[in-house]
């Protein structure tokens, strides 16, 4: 079977040079409008960026703004394509603007009055739903979430153990039994209601503004290493909210935490099950006294059997934070609106 050539022929039987050109138009066309049509039916994806993505930051969450100067997320963190900005006059060139929570509690009048097309906003949250105030007017404001919830839209932790397979254990002399370090100090929180009834059946090193014994910063760790366990106990009762008083106050410093916070299947999400003691293992606040009191040291090495494989990161730098919405920027979901942010962080 012989197939008909599509473009006009010369006597001696090749195409013209003119049909040859027409036709390479053509198919250069052709192609360019598959092209583009493949691209509009890719939903939900970030946009690809052949320039740094600029994350402008409404309001910094901290009193002081660090250097965020430069390509400062390469340089300290290996995130590449990142420009972050505090200057607000810069709005519109924003790709992502980010709002703490903390600076918006005075009310909507600390937004931008418009939103560009394209831009999404991000409410930011390191506090539990029992510390966060004024939520009821934030609806169909924000696109994406960032908290310590792990299912944010970008999830930031206080702190995580990362794989150290060179990890030694070191457990660090121990001159008393158990430690707490407590600033804001409450009677009607469940960790005040605990304390008061755990001091009946073992004494408590307490350490913090609470007790009129604040400690330094270079102090804490030194402070809550002497001691064979940690209360680590949240001022709140949340999923996820698990924060620097496990990560740094205990973990870190090398003692055993004794946690009061979600339940136990919760923080086994996050370190390992023979890591630490919940309260809510113990049928009494005597009985968890008792196992804490008469613990061998065999028993309480294994305690400690995580620093073989890992070691502690705690997340303090706002910058790392906001580094991170560029890292995951191309799995973000687009054009979506959280039609009610209380109701979301309240679930």
């Amino acid at each position: 079977m012989s197939w008909a050539s599509p473009l006009p022929r010369l006597p001696w039987g090749r195409p013209s040079v003119k049909a040859v050109v027409t036709a390479g138009v053509f198919i250069t066309t052709l192609w360019n409008l598959k092209c583009f049509i493949n691209l509009s039916n890719i939903s939900g994806e970030a946009p690809k960026h052949t320039k740094p993505l600029m994350v402008l930051v409404w309001e910094w969450p901290s009193k002081q703004v660090p250097n965020i100067s430069g390509d400062i997320c390469h340089e300290l963190y290996s995130i590449t394509g990142c420009w972050l900005t505090t200057e607000q006059q810069l709005l519109h060139q924003a790709d992502v603007v980010v709002f703490p929570h903390t600076r918006l509690q005075q009310g909507r009048d600390r937004l931008p009055r418009e939103r560009p097309p394209g831009q999404n906003w991000v409410w930011v949250s390191l506090e539990s739903p029992t510390n966060t105030k004024a939520l009821a007017g934030w609806k169909q404001t924000f696109n994406w979430v960032m908290t310590y919830r792990r299912d944010s839209d970008i999830f930031i932790p206080y702190g995580k153990l990362v794989p150290n397979q060179s990890a030694t254990m070191y457990i660090p002399t121990k001159t008393n039994l158990v430690s707490w370090v407590i600033s804001n100090y409450h009677r009607t929180q469940k960790r005040a209601e605990v304390y008061k009834n755990l001091s009946r059946y073992l004494h408590v090193n307490i350490y913090g503004k609470a007790n009129k014994k604040p400690l330094c910063k270079d102090c804490l760790l030194p402070t809550t290493s002497k001691s064979k366990f940690y209360l680590a106990f949240e001022n709140s009762i949340h999923q996820d909210y698990i924060t620097e008083k496990l990560w740094r106050n205990s973990l870190m410093a090398g003692t055993v935490p004794v946690v009061l916070g979600p339940p136990r299947a919760n923080y086994e999400q996050f370190i390992p099950a023979d890591s630490f003691i919940h309260v809510d293992d113990f049928g009494s606040l005597a009985e968890l006294a008792t196992f804490l009191k008469t613990m061998n040291s065999s028993r309480y090495r294994q305690f400690f059997a995580w620093q073989k494989k890992y070691s502690v990161k705690l997340y303090t730098d706002w910058r790392e934070r906001i580094c991170t919405i560029c890292a995951t920027y191309p799995s973000l979901p687009q054009g979506r609106v959280y039609p009610d942010l209380e109701s979301w962080f309240n679930t």
